[in-house]
């Protein structure tokens, strides 16, 4: 995860690694004169060159295979060998990014480039009644997702929905909207539990606009090597999360870079809580 400096919020890319030097280049390869390649990067902090593309709908992202493993300073060496520092027990303790969300305005095409293109296997996805993809959930691991994408509603390409951080139970999600609570973060939706990736989730805003998500780890894994992909109705989603949450209005107009409504409205809601 990396911050950078703007006048707005949203994402400015997603890296990849992929399983090998070979299969980098093998991607690079595929990926060259598709309308899709940008070009080679020379690197960021941690990891070596990357090749960046595109996507259908413009979200930048790396490919690259070189990385630099954490090593864990003297204070903050575990006592157990296989993991990657000692329990730092501050604030929510996420434990790793594990998803990002995307908006997109042709979520077909999307979806065809990441299986085509990439190699991601389409887990779960909502198909509205005329017939149209309006979401898709993705991996390329043995998660339920590592990305997803939804229908933007304004017509506006490439932007971001949200990035997720996991927890390790849904008592820290709990836990987690005590802390925003204390803190005067703004809270958009939660605690409580999808009906897509059965993850419980908290959705609050950062201070720069953009949403993050908070979730208990390892809801779901996709292990079966034949899995066959959800398909939600548009009757289905209609009735809300899990429990019967319905989805809050926001959660479906607000993205980022914002449209000029929404960041007029996201900035007088933080300024109310602030």
């Amino acid at each position: 995860m990396k911050l950078t400096a703007s006048k707005l919020p949203g994402l400015g890319h997603v890296a990849y690694r992929t399983r090998s030097p070979q299969a980098l280049e093998r991607r690079v390869a595929a990926l060259k004169g598709s309308g899709f390649d940008i070009g080679w990067m020379d690197g960021d902090p941690a990891h070596g060159p990357a090749f960046l593309i595109q996507d259908p709908d413009g979200h930048k992202i790396e490919l690259y295979y070189e990385t630099q493993w954490y090593q864990a300073p003297p204070e903050l060496k575990p006592a157990l060998k296989n993991q990657s520092q000692r329990f730092s027990a501050r604030g929510i303790n996420v434990r790793r990014l594990d998803h990002w969300n995307g908006l997109a305005v042709d979520i077909q095409a999307n979806r065809e480039f990441f299986e085509k293109c990439l190699g991601f296997r389409l887990t779960e996805q909502i198909v509205l009644d005329d017939g149209s993809e309006a979401a898709m959930w993705m991996t390329c691991t043995n998660k339920s997702y590592d990305f997803a994408y939804t229908r933007d509603h304004t017509g506006t390409r490439g932007r971001f929905h949200h990035l997720t951080y996991a927890v390790n139970s849904r008592e820290e999600v709990l836990l987690a909207a005590d802390i925003c609570l204390e803190n005067g973060v703004y809270i958009e939706t939660g605690p409580h539990k999808h009906a897509n990736s059965a993850n419980v989730f908290l959705y609050v805003y950062e201070p720069g606009g953009n949403r993050v998500e908070i979730c208990n780890a390892g809801a779901r894994l996709i292990l079966a090597p034949d899995w066959k992909p959800i398909r939600w109705t548009e009757a289905e989603r209609r009735k809300g999360q899990a429990w019967g949450l319905k989805t809050i209005e926001s959660f479906h107009t607000y993205g980022t870079p914002p449209v000029e409504s929404s960041y007029k409205t996201l900035r007088a809601w933080t300024s109310s809580i602030v």
